[in-house]
């Protein structure tokens, strides 16, 4: 059976190009990039190109850019390492969005241990931070801001630029988790003014375990692990050199192709919502932001019957959140939208991507359609 994968915003296949300009560095140039010989300095070009090729692409410094295992370690490297930098001026208020992902609200989690103060900043029914909300809990208490710059259920886009100005006005520091919004918009720390920015290569055809975290120049940060002198002193462990080139090379190649594939995304987002459109009962979660999700609530049919449906025709999709035991808990995205528990079951995801053709769209529409109506009935 063949496959048609519309669940990107999970994961996306590793890019052949970007594969195998990673192979070298396995088999091959394979020295540690802290060795002083000759394969180990080979090793360490290879990790400088990556970080300036990186840090030119998002406008950054190259010694802004530290290179990480992933998304989930630079989430919680920026709020805890932020935070815990910023209690030395007595500050100990954090304010964290509602809809983060959870590897941020984890975090914020482990910080009330410390003895922090944690904030959660609701959001409207479309989704969206809102200014006057943001700044009603800012105060010169407060230690660091997150919010993500698009959500990971939604495709919601937040006004990132705005919040970070706010922030910087009580004296805190603003961190954007960037994970969701760096394969589908150019991003720019400097236009952003903001301090810490999050990014993870599996989200944009680069490969799983590679991640990288901005910190502007003359931000303060406390190092999460030790061990080794590795990124200038703030992160231990032996650098990952497949992952790094992996992850500079699939971000550069997403930026450069990013423009004509938006317009194919929203084309075929458009062909799969107007087939969606022809069944009562459909809503659509979030305002327009990113053209490669798509959150819909399907009344009356549970989304993991809808799921399994779909995977037997060969259809990948996404319900959100489910713990470890398979059971499915409620999306606290959608609840902070102010849909009921109820609702949140009768929502999924499908995300699309660069290799989806028009012909899978219309197959997985109606098969939707089709599922759906049988449910129903």
């Amino acid at each position: 059976m063949n496959r048609i994968y519309l669940d990107h915003a999970a994961t996306t296949p590793l890019d052949n190009e970007i594969f195998e300009k990673m192979r070298p560095y396995f088999t091959q140039d394979y020295g540690n990039a802290d060795s002083p010989h000759g394969l180990g300095r080979k090793a360490m070009n290879a990790v400088d190109e990556a970080r300036d090729s990186l840090a030119a692409a998002i406008h950054a410094k190259p010694n802004e850019v530290y290179f990480t295992s992933g998304g989930t370690e630079a989430d919680n490297w920026a709020v805890i390492g932020g935070a815990l930098a910023q209690r030395s001026k007595g500050r100990t208020h954090v304010v964290l969005s509602a809809i983060e992902h959870h590897a941020v609200l984890h975090a914020g989690e482990m910080l009330k241990k410390y003895g922090f103060d944690v904030t959660y900043l609701p959001v409207n029914k479309g989704g969206m931070v809102e200014l006057n909300a943001l700044k009603a809990l800012l105060s010169e208490n407060t230690a660091l801001v997150g919010i993500m710059a698009a959500n990971n259920e939604t495709g919601c886009l937040q006004p990132i630029a705005e919040c970070a100005k706010l922030t910087h006005a009580y004296g805190a520091l603003f961190f954007t988790d960037a994970v969701q919004y760096a394969p589908y918009l150019p991003m720019d720390v400097k236009a952003w003014d903001v301090d810490l920015l999050s990014l993870s290569a599996h989200k944009f055809y680069g490969p799983k375990g590679a991640g990288a975290l901005y910190i502007k120049n003359g931000v303060k940060i406390e190092k999460l692990i030790g061990g080794g002198e590795q990124e200038r002193g703030l992160r231990g462990g032996t650098t990952n050199v497949p992952a790094v080139v992996g992850l500079a090379s699939a971000y550069l190649k997403n930026k450069a192709t990013m423009s004509e594939v938006n317009t194919k995304l929203k084309t075929l987002r458009e062909v799969f919502m107007q087939t969606l459109s022809t069944l009562d009962g459909v809503a659509f979660n979030g305002e327009e932001g990113l053209f490669g999700i798509l959150n819909v609530r399907f009344q009356g049919v549970l989304n993991t019957d809808l799921l399994y449906n779909l995977d037997l025709q060969g259809v990948c999709i996404s319900i959100g959140s489910a713990c470890a035991s398979a059971s499915v808990k409620p999306s606290h995205v959608l609840l902070a939208m102010g849909l009921t528990e109820e609702e949140t079951r009768e929502c999924v995801r499908f995300s699309f991507g660069k290799d989806n053709t028009e012909e899978e769209i219309v197959f997985a529409a109606n098969k939707t359609v089709e599922i759906v109506r049988r449910l129903r009935g």
